[in-house]
């Protein structure tokens, strides 16, 4: 694939026929939280030390929001071309933020077209009536419902549906939590809970009141995370997978002691893999019979049942799909041995049941060997290996980022609205999470995926069978932001006319769609001629200070700093 790349370079005081740029200077700074020495974790870091400051209004995408030191959330509309209307206050925090050290940063998410739900930081969610937020004349935010949880946490997501002729806002929140029982991990783990909060049937009375709270645990910050507009599912990209968490502490020690149980009994089943297939042992009793044995397959699920006089049940959700026609089940030495074949041929599985641990993996000698032996070329027996020698060890250093996988068995699971179980799986491999976008409010937000050299956006469907459909691909952008090793966030406008990137500091890379030329151009190597061109433009701020947001729109892009707010116009002319 040849990319032909167009550059222009620009300073914020300069002005081109493709881009527009202007400033706005706050008076009052954008409470920007930063991290704690107890939010040491790479967790914290995704969570919180890279979150967007900047909030969009998908609804009426002329608007923007940020919350100051004050604790005033403040709404900038644009207006002739980059021309800013006055900075006004539309809602203000209540608690004064700087009085509580456990704290995290205010977290805005707009559920509807005349709805919001607002996280202030330290564990106090608000759900408010913001009224036709397009029209200027609109009074202050009416707070309908607020509520004190036990821990602080940032809105990730949020719904408005009717459930049963009633109106619902369901609300996801994450934290990253310590965890006392994670020896070796990283002492921390990763809560996504989803809160339904309901209008009270009373007759005359108007308030609100929580009718559900459930929690997902992981060990990992999920790069996407949404609730479906109907409020029947939610979607999760993370890179270790969610379960459902216990209610209650006394569930949780009853868990606890289960699991002790179960590790002092060994494990329940064995598996191995190879790339084309998994074994999976079940070691039987001696007085079994093969008709209490039930083994029923499926593209991507697995059923055990073994009936009296030792029950084994063991049904889930496969890590990735399987040829359920051609798998197999013997009885073998006492044992039960399960044959799957994978649809996917190459890549190994990190587990066998999504969330299941009563499993445990053998992993042939010869397979240890050859894994060894393809690392073998990355290590060295020298502490200072010469570096002119013929075949020098490998210095990671030197790889660019596009050849690093640090995550493949990053899954996408949709868990039921109703049970939290899990009903589909996606193993995502290689496919590197990008960002995601709204393009339509009313449906879930988009993901971008990584697809070889470009880069693909997918909306969900839960409506429809496929669940994911493709709408759009942005060429070559996979490769390009791999070498952007100061990235921070990346975006694309909701019509997919344009991608756009952004540094740490100061820099901002935007990718047009490729576009016909009005001259004649060829390729130099191949001698074909190149109908169309895709066009890269640079945007250098004149600001040392980082960028805390960044959000795209058709004609916009904005850039938020501490105390000021860039505003890039991107022409759509090609």
């Amino acid at each position: 694939m040849v990319l032909n790349l167009n550059i222009t370079q620009l300073k914020i005081n300069m002005q081109s026929h493709m881009l527009c740029l202007c400033s706005h200077l706050f008076s009052v700074a954008v409470a920007e939280v930063k991290l704690r020495d107890d939010q040491y974790t790479l967790d914290h870091m995704r969570a919180f030390g890279m979150y967007n400051y900047l909030h969009l209004d998908s609804w009426y995408q002329d608007s923007i929001y940020y919350v100051d030191q004050l604790g005033r959330v403040m709404n900038l509309s644009v207006t002739m071309e980059t021309a800013l209307k006055k900075p006004r206050e539309v809602f203000r925090l209540p608690a004064d933020l700087t009085a509580c050290d456990n704290r995290l940063c205010a977290s805005i998410h707009f559920t509807s077209s005349t709805w919001a739900t607002l996280s202030d930081g330290t564990g106090r969610l608000y759900l408010i009536r913001t009224g036709k937020r397009g029209n200027d004349s609109c009074e202050k935010w009416e707070i309908l419902f607020n509520e004190e949880f036990e821990s602080p946490f940032i809105v990730v997501h949020s719904i408005s549906f009717l459930q049963s002729d009633t109106h619902s806002v369901g609300v996801l929140l994450l934290r990253v939590e310590k965890d006392e029982s994670d020896i070796q991990g990283s002492g921390f783990h990763v809560s996504l809970e989803w809160v339904t909060v309901v209008k009270m049937a009373k007759e005359g009375d108007q308030g609100y009141e929580i009718c559900k709270r459930r929690v997902l645990q992981g060990k990992s910050v999920p790069h996407y995370a949404a609730i479906e507009p109907s409020g029947d599912g939610l979607m999760v990209i993370s890179y270790k997978p969610y379960t459902l968490a216990q209610d209650n502490e006394s569930k949780c020690d009853e868990s606890e002691k289960e699991k002790a149980e179960e590790n002092k009994k060994g494990p329940l089943y064995y598996w191995q893999q190879t790339e084309e297939d998994l074994t999976i042992t079940f070691p039987l009793c001696e007085d079994f019979t093969k008709e209490a044995i039930q083994v029923h397959f499926f593209p991507d699920r697995l059923s055990v049942t073994l009936k009296d006089p030792n029950p084994l049940v063991l049904e889930g959700t496969l890590f990735s799909q399987i040829d359920h026609e051609s798998s197999t089940w013997i009885i073998k030495e006492n044992s039960l041995e399960i044959s799957l074949i994978k649809r996917e041929e190459g890549s190994l599985w990190p587990e066998l049941i999504v969330g299941d641990s009563r499993g445990e993996l053998i992993m042939d000698p010869a397979q240890r060997a050859a894994i060894a032996e393809r690392l073998m070329h990355l290590t060295s027996d020298e502490m200072n290996p010469d570096p002119n020698k013929e075949n020098p060890p490998c210095n990671a250093q030197e790889l660019e980022e596009c050849d690093i996988f640090l995550e493949d068995s990053t899954s996408l699971c949709r868990f039921d609205g109703n049970t939290l179980n899990v009903t589909h799986v996606v193993n995502l491999g290689s496919n590197q999470y990008l960002f995601s976008i709204i393009v339509d409010p009313k449906e879930m937000p988009c993901f971008c995926l990584r697809h070889d050299v470009d880069a693909l956006l997918w909306q969900p469907r839960p409506d429809q069978q496929d669940k994911w459909e493709h709408i759009s691909t942005f060429n070559a952008l996979g490769y390009v932001q791999a070498s952007k090793q100061d990235k921070k966030f990346m975006a694309c406008a909701p019509n997919h006319s344009y991608s756009a990137l952004c540094e740490c500091f100061r820099r901002v890379f935007i990718y047009r769609q490729p576009a016909p030329l009005s001259t004649v151009l060829y390729n130099r190597k191949e001698g074909r001629q190149v109908g169309q061109v895709a066009k890269q433009l640079v945007a250098t701020l004149e600001t040392h200070d980082p960028v805390l947001g960044f959000q795209a729109t058709n004609e916009r892009l904005f850039v938020l700093t501490t105390k000021v707010l860039f505003i890039i116009k991107v022409s759509t002319e090609n």
